[in-house]
């Protein structure tokens, strides 16, 4: 009933930059906080960074000053502009979100399949 779908990933040159993008669809009444992961391979998942409703962020260490999260409301979308990447960054990137159904029911946590992105010369 509720689809996250993110894009933008891809195979980067360390220093560049990449945009991902998360899209929400489906029986959606309300979003409250939305996030990014990220997962590298034989590591657990971890947060990226997260953006309440307000539009309050944070961010994990690694990526202060690099990364940047932002959303759109209106549209139910979520992005992660991510600058002076590294190797290190590379890892697959999930967006995840507490969305309501409908006024009768509670905020349950919602993830998306995830987006490759690959830093490397």
């Amino acid at each position: 009933q509720v689809q996250l779908v993110e894009s933008g990933g891809g195979l980067v040159q360390p220093g560049g930059s990449l945009r991902l993008s998360c899209a929400a669809s489906g029986r959606i009444f309300s979003i409250n906080a939305m996030r990014w992961y990220h997962q590298a391979p034989g590591k657990e998942r971890e947060l990226v960074a997260q953006i309440t409703s307000g539009g309050t962020t944070t961010y994990a260490d690694a990526v202060k000053g690099r990364f940047t999260i932002s959303r759109d409301n209106d549209k139910k979308m979520m992005f992660l502009q991510m600058n002076s990447l590294k190797p290190e960054d590379t890892a697959v990137y999930y967006c995840n979100a507490d969305i309501s159904i409908s006024y009768y029911h509670s905020y349950g946590t919602h993830w998306g399949q995830g987006t490759q992105v690959t830093v490397s010369s």
